[in-house]
């Protein structure tokens, strides 16, 4: 079958997030064909250039996100009218103040999460939004591109208006000109992937499925792929891209807020109400979808996949590592917490003289360097040097190191180093770093946030986020017992193994593939050698729309619970569309 892969700010980029986790995928799955359509989020990004890509990636199509656009196409006077009807009802139900809405929940505080989440809004409502969203990618398509209708002043006229309208929220009806234009700017650039020219019979829409790799912006290509081509649609969300955008717009006012959280909000239900088949990458990820509108039976949780390869050396040789020694890595960044570890990390002292605490990680960017240099500077005023003490140990107990030196040459060296792995975040998708950690057999101390919990089960330590006493009295307790730690880093690695590998990734994405081409109809017409339509080249399906294809209102052949028809494969939970599908058992007695 025929992947569209879509990206955003990931696969085929050297720098891309998610990028590796898309290239294990395609390169498991060689016996697909894939086709790539990314978006990038900065010049920088697409001047790093793209991964070695393997022969199964047979087109490749990007679109930039961050530059300003300007197409040069003028619309006539009935292509405005068409936009000002779609834009302003668009405009109008971002304003809207409906109880659960991602507006009326998310205007108040910044980070906030939605009371009822984008479900909570109508079906009326989910159907308004739907039809301003293809009714704008419709006029995109018969017109030209719309980067200057969405950012013109009818654009910008159309938030006031339905900013003053009558029953707008009030964190929108605050709105002042520089906010507006802000929301139409940031609009215009969500929006952009509605203006490209992939929707056609032999682009995107001659794929059999579109895999989009996040959501948000990236999940737009594969809704107009469904809604031009009828292409099925799967999203798998590792990071919930609302959530996301909760947590980064905390100094935006409360206007910019309110109207950008209504319109991802809004999105995301679109998203996961036309999708096929959703995969969270976990349990927490899960329940954000679940509150943003997901429908529980299209939901399945697929861990992400990591190679345990490079960490099995460190597995088998744990008598290597220091007893006194703790291990922290990752991305050095406010997120984790560092300076609440070095608090514990003081109390972890006063109770073992000799334990010593290895920092090994990067700053990310220019925030993640300064908050460096504040960790730095606070070690240096709990751990002033000792050569002079009770229990001097010549040096600083606390060590901030990179990999790729000769004592640490690798992240599994790093691990490996200590005989204890801790993780102090305050926010935290999927802990990948402490996977890796539990690949490598070692015990953990974590902070209960994200999916922690779920990734690492019984197997380590849990405490409270920003409770420094607590975490150091989790960590020595494993320190001063040996034994325990060794039983839970083996029973760490067990899990691990058996949850978090490449193999189990890709042979859930291989059967969810399957599973929605076969309630699929085959759109593409199979060719013999002369270039004719091959007869019987399709597989012959049912698809029977009617309302006997909706459980709730299910009859039988018979009108008796007996009968054939009222068993749980005879019907699908989509109401437009069934297929009959019969369990492997009953069709042989069939």
């Amino acid at each position: 079958m025929r992947i569209g892969l879509l990206t955003e700010g990931g696969y085929p980029y050297v720098s891309g997030e998610a990028g590796l986790w898309c290239d294990r995928l395609v390169r498991g799955l060689d016996r697909h064909e894939f086709d790539v359509y990314a978006l990038s989020r900065s010049e920088q990004e697409e001047a790093g250039g793209w991964v070695a890509l393997p022969p199964q990636v047979g087109r490749v199509r990007t679109a930039p996100l961050w530059e300003s656009v300007d197409d040069g196409i003028v619309h006539g006077r009935r292509a405005r009218r068409r936009f000002s009807e779609c834009y302003g009802e668009l405009a109008t139900l971002l304003c809207a103040t409906t109880p659960g809405s991602p507006s009326a929940a998310a205007g108040g505080k910044a980070g906030g999460v939605p009371e009822e989440g984008a479900g909570g809004q109508s079906a009326l409502e989910a159907d308004r939004f739907a039809n301003a969203l293809y009714g704008l990618a419709e006029l995109a398509r018969d017109e030209g591109g719309l980067p200057a209708a969405l950012r013109s002043e009818t654009a910008v006229r159309a938030l006031e208006r339905a900013c003053r309208a009558p029953g707008a929220h009030s964190s929108a009806r605050q709105a002042r000109v520089p906010d507006l234009l802000t929301v139409a700017a940031r609009l215009e650039r969500a929006l952009r992937p509605l203006s490209l020219d992939w929707y056609e019979d032999d682009d995107l829409g001659s794929v059999d499925l579109c895999h989009v790799a996040s959501g948000g912006t990236a999940a737009l290509p594969g809704l107009l792929a469904r809604h031009f081509c009828d292409v099925p649609l799967l999203v798998t969300e590792y990071g919930v891209r609302l959530r996301t955008h909760y947590l980064t717009e905390p100094d935006s006012s409360p206007a910019i807020r309110s109207l950008l959280a209504s319109f991802h909000g809004r999105l995301a239900a679109e998203t996961y109400r036309r999708a096929a088949v959703i995969t969270p990458g976990n349990t927490h990820a899960r329940r954000w979808q679940e509150r943003c509108g997901a429908d529980r039976a299209k939901l399945r949780t697929v861990h992400p996949g990591m190679d345990a390869t490079p960490f099995a050396q460190a597995a088998e040789s744990p008598e290597c590592a220091d007893p006194q020694t703790l291990v922290w890595v990752g991305r050095v960044e406010p997120a984790k917490d560092l300076v609440s570890l070095l608090h514990a990390f003081a109390e972890i002292r006063r109770a073992e003289p000799g334990a010593r605490l290895r920092i090994v990680g990067t700053p990310s960017g220019p925030e993640g360097a300064a908050y460096l240099a504040h960790c730095k500077a606070l070690a240096a005023q709990l751990f002033p040097d000792e050569a002079d003490g009770p229990h001097a140990v010549g040096r600083n107990p606390v060590a901030f190191e990179e990999t790729g030196g000769p004592e640490l040459p690798t992240r599994a060296d790093a691990y490996a180093s200590g005989a204890l792995v801790v993780l102090s975040s305050v926010v935290e998708g999927f802990p990948s770093g402490l996977v890796e950690a539990m690949f490598c057999g070692r015990a953990t101390v974590s902070t209960d946030v994200g999916a922690v919990v779920e990734a690492i089960g019984g197997t380590g330590l849990v405490v409270p986020p920003r409770n420094p006493r607590a975490l150091a009295e989790a960590c020595v307790a494993l320190l001063r017992d040996p034994e325990r730690r060794d039983r839970l880093g083996a029973a760490a690695r067990a899990r691990a193994l058996e949850l978090f590998t490449v193999e189990q990734n890709i042979a859930a994405f291989h059967s969810i593939y399957l599973e929605i081409l076969s309630r699929t109809p085959v759109r593409r017409v199979v060719l013999d050698d002369t270039g004719e339509p091959l007869p019987f080249g399709v597989p012959a399906e049912a698809h029977v729309p009617g309302r006997w294809s909706d459980p709730a209102t299910r009859v039988t052949a018979g009108g008796g619970p007996g009968s054939p028809r009222s068993a749980p494969g005879w019907a699908t939970n989509d109401p437009v569309r069934a297929t009959a599908t019969v369990p492997a058992t009953e069709g042989a007695a069939r």
